[in-house]
């Protein structure tokens, strides 16, 4: 494993580390994800760069877009939870509860 390899995978399994137990906050859930899902793009984009294959090149702008999209619908759910439960403790909220 080649340090740049082993960097990007340390930053995804810290993010997920991150995710799986310092669940206090939503905003430090959503950016543990938003940590994962940047060093899965710049991790396909230097996969691609080793490769110089032309058949995946539009993948990480596919990823980048998700991204993209993942994190709006998380800063949107963020801003409905804080005006309808005044925090954004993962422990206020229930799936009970409407």
């Amino acid at each position: 494993m080649t340090p740049v390899h082993f960097v990007f995978s340390s930053g995804f399994m810290l993010g997920l580390a991150g995710l799986a137990f310092h669940r206090t906050h939503l905003l430090s859930a959503l950016l543990c994800l938003e940590g994962m899902m940047l060093s899965l793009f710049i991790a396909l984009s230097l996969w691609t760069l080793e490769f110089n294959s032309t058949n995946f090149a539009s993948s990480p702008m596919i990823l980048l877009a998700f991204s993209a999209c993942e994190a709006s619908a998380g800063l949107a759910l963020l801003v409905a939870t804080a005006r309808t439960h005044g925090t954004d403790r993962l422990q206020s909220l229930s799936l009970l509860q409407c």
